[in-house]
């Protein structure tokens, strides 16, 4: 069995590489291990939202009287909201099956691993062994749930992500260790549904600690008021699992207040890690640090024929990026001309309640980067379309190149505004100015007048505030 190209791994990254070489006219094979369209269809991106819809639909049906609808009280049915994600995911999965099959996509399912050749090994799920070979392979096997050294993974005490977005029944209290984006989503969805929630994250910043400070500290004040528990620059010491109830045992990491929390499950949601282990990497040579493959800008390891995308790499860990690298990399394997990525201008979203969307550079960093920087924020308290919409919480926060006024980031939080950020990621790709957004006229009302409005109040110019 030969090819142009087996990609490993049908994720973001790998079912959208072998699209696009079936496009180029590569004989293409895809081999998946578990369920077409990977962790983000089946157990990431799609479900996880499908959740966070139903706990933003329940979350509204409790402020109705608020529109004023009367409606009565609202009760959540856990098992009916965890059978609606799955039922998204499935047909998501089914969708990317009938993407490979319009595309002559050879479809091989088993565990692959790499050997010399270079080729792939299959063994499917009756222990029986195949090879293929290609003349180019693509490694995109992903990355899985990072477990702490002093927090084990149990999957039934202590959970991480997938399990979370499966349990038979609500807990009454959760504690969720990691307040990046997977521990707020989740946060919020458990404590919208009824969970008393806490969350405890080890970086000083608090909740989201790679965004702009601002809205770490927004985002800590509107989960603080909708009654979550927020414990920021904290540690957690050890898990006690041996009774019935959980005691997690968490240290301050300024002043050394110890604190015990009792809860019934415990969410490790401290990141991903890359599943680049037992797949013939070694066996290459392929070149790995810490774990991640080493690749150039068009994503070629140091062996030749083997390329890696997603997860596996030292990039965000996010399925846009994935896919993006995906066809830069299989345009440069079939010849075309590409340019290489640029990281600095990836959007990043995160889908609690408020979002948070953001690209570029934060507040801090453009500073320490040399930049003399202007910067202009717009709060939607201020925003017509947001009070109408009963969402005045959040603000859209954007910094400037004072020199030459280059747009070098933006930070949103608020309703709706992961839709809002692709206008500052197109903007920058166009090198657009500062006085270029003002003068862009937005439609009224609209929550996307914020970007423009913002933009003015860098320049002195704002209208509305």
């Amino acid at each position: 069995m030969n090819f142009d190209l087996i990609v490993i791994g049908s994720g973001p990254g790998g079912y959208v590489a072998a699209i696009r070489a079936s496009q180029l006219g590569l004989n293409t094979a895809i081999i998946e291990r578990e369920s077409l369209g990977g962790i983000c269809l089946n157990w990431g991106c799609i479900p996880t939202k499908a959740l966070l819809k139903s706990a933003s639909v329940f979350e509204y049906l409790q402020h109705a009287e608020d529109f004023g609808i009367k409606a009565g009280a609202p009760k959540a049915d856990f098992d009916a909201v965890i059978k609606r994600s799955r039922g998204v995911a499935d047909a998501m999965s089914k969708g990317v099956q009938f993407l490979m099959k319009k595309n002559k996509i050879t479809v091989i399912m088993g565990n692959a691993k790499l050997v010399k050749g270079p080729k792939v090994q299959v063994t499917d799920a009756e222990g029986k062994v195949a090879e293929y070979t290609a003349k180019n392979i693509i490694v995109a096997t992903g990355g899985r749930a990072k477990a702490l050294p002093n927090l084990p993974i149990d999957g039934q005490k202590v959970i991480e992500y997938r399990k979370a977005m499966s349990l038979d029944k609500m807990p009454k209290r959760m504690v969720v260790v990691g307040a990046g984006a997977i521990g707020v989503e989740f946060g919020y969805f458990y404590h919208t549904m009824g969970t008393e929630v806490s969350i405890v994250e080890f970086m000083e910043q608090g909740l989201v600690p790679r965004e702009d400070a601002d809205i770490s500290k927004e985002l800590g004040k509107i989960f603080t008021k909708k009654g979550i528990k927020v414990y920021g620059n904290w540690a957690v010491e050890s898990v006690d699992t041996s009774g019935k109830e959980l005691k997690v045992n968490v240290k301050n990491r300024k002043d050394g207040k110890e604190e015990t929390i009792v809860c019934d499950v415990v969410l490790s949601a401290a990141g991903v890690t890359p599943n680049t282990e037992n797949i013939g990497l070694e066996d290459l040579g392929v070149a790995t640090d810490r774990g991640y493959i080493k690749v150039d800008d068009f994503y070629r390891t140091n062996v030749p024929g083997i390329c890696a995308i997603g997860d596996v790499l030292a990039t965000q860990a996010l399925a846009h990026v994935a896919s993006a690298e995906a066809i830069t990399c299989v345009e440069h394997i079939a010849g075309q001309h590409v340019e290489p990525i640029d990281y600095n201008n990836i959007p990043g979203c995160t889908y609690c309640s408020p979002e948070i969307a953001s690209v570029g550079y934060t507040e801090q960093a453009a500073k320490e980067a040399g930049f003399e920087v202007l910067v202009g924020k717009f709060p939607f308290t201020a925003s017509g379309k947001a009070k109408a919409s009963g969402h005045p919480e959040g603000f859209v926060k954007v910094i400037f190149d004072k020199k030459y006024g280059e747009f070098l980031g933006a930070h949103m939080i608020g309703y709706n505004v992961t839709e809002l950020i692709a206008e500052v990621v197109v903007a920058r790709k166009l090198e657009t100015t500062g006085h270029e957004i003002i003068k862009s006229i937005h439609p009224h009302p609209t929550m996307s007048e914020a970007v423009m409005e913002a933009a003015a109040a860098a320049y002195g110019e704002v209208i509305h505030l």
